[in-house]
């Protein structure tokens, strides 16, 4: 899991998140045991952490290094697919998934499902209901969409009537908020980052994962649907350019020619 700004950073949201921003997503030991120690992380918790993490399926040793595994690889599938934000045009149908009743789920099942519909950037337009507009790759998240079709039926060109209202639906408005205060965040940071300021490091990681959990949270809806300010193109483009400073400031750090890509 990325770290959150609000909560103390652990190790192995340290080393999960450098990971998950790593592709491929391996790195040698020694440079996951740098980063963890930017948030005063010792070697022997880092050791620890990552031994836990691959006894959990969550990573495995390789070549000196640990690389991602499990449902951390599938997470950063997601997380790359929402930097790329790939849509399709839009004829102004929706998809649609609908939630089978015949049997009671235990819990964790309904849990599963709507974490499932979620990935797959569905919201609930009424109880039993999910759907947006169809403007995304049918394919699209295999793992979740095999959930998803345990329980749903799902088709694609469905016209709702009246058309479902997108403001209801989406809190646009604060992801817009939060996107333009991240904007900011890292113009901040960019001339420390170039200018070799390694204490710009520790703050400057902390954001890099919540500019992607930011992303992982945009609704990709088709441009017609957004409003005429809507920043998600500008905060991709603003990250892809931080993106690449903060990584050069960090090999720089690390010191060991070690490359990250």
């Amino acid at each position: 899991m990325s770290p959150s700004r609000n909560t103390p950073l652990t190790a192995r949201s340290v080393l999960a998140s450098v990971l998950l921003g790593t592709d491929p997503p391996w790195l040698p030991t020694p440079l996951l045991v740098r980063t963890a120690a930017l948030f005063g992380i010792t070697e022997g918790t880092v050791r620890t952490a990552l031994s836990r993490m691959a006894a959990g399926g969550e990573a495995e040793a390789e070549a000196g290094g640990y690389r991602l595994s499990g449902r951390l690889v599938e997470r950063q599938h997601r997380q790359l697919a929402s930097r790329r934000a790939e849509v399709q045009s839009w004829d102004g149908t929706w998809e649609l998934a609908t939630i089978g009743t015949d049997h009671a789920r235990p819990a964790a099942e309904r849990a599963a499902l709507r974490n499932a519909l979620t990935t797959l950037r569905l919201v609930e337009l009424r109880e039993g209901v999910w759907g947006r507009p169809a403007n995304l790759d049918a394919e699209r998240m295999p793992e979740a969409a095999s959930v998803a079709g345990r329980w749903c039926i799902r088709w694609r060109g469905a016209t709702p009537t009246p058309p479902p209202e997108v403001g209801r639906l989406w809190d646009l408005r604060t992801w817009a908020a939060a996107a333009t205060g991240l904007q900011r965040e890292m113009a901040h940071l960019v001339a420390p980052l170039e200018g070799g300021d390694t204490t710009a490091l520790a703050e400057g990681f902390v954001i890099s994962a919540a500019v992607l959990r930011r992303l992982q949270a945009d609704p990709l809806l088709p441009p017609e649907l957004l409003p005429r300010s809507w920043p998600g193109t500008a905060l991709r483009t603003d990250y892809d350019h931080y993106d690449r400073v903060y990584r050069s400031s960090l090999r720089r750090w690390f010191g060991t020619g070690a490359e990250v890509q």
